[in-house]
């Protein structure tokens, strides 16, 4: 029987990165409700980076856009 590799062959990109490299100053709107909700779980909480893909300046700046929708409540602290 032949064994499944699991996890193997897709490495998680950063994707906010370009092909060219990370682009600086690194910014996330914090208006881009649907994006951001890809960034957090069912009960609110961030994905790690290494859940999401993203690089570590990229997950500084989702960060701190999460952060920023929930003050504007355009993104619950909580899930239901």
């Amino acid at each position: 029987m032949v064994r499944k590799k699991l996890g193997r062959g897709r490495k998680n990109r950063c994707r906010f990165c370009t092909k060219e490299g990370c682009p600086r100053p690194a910014f996330v709107d914090y208006k881009d409700v649907q994006g951001l909700k890809k960034m957090i779980t069912s009960q609110g909480k961030m994905f790690s980076r290494k859940r999401s893909g993203n690089c570590a300046a990229f997950q500084r700046a989702v960060k701190d856009a999460v952060k920023r929708a929930r003050f504007m409540a355009l993104l619950p602290y909580v899930g239901e």
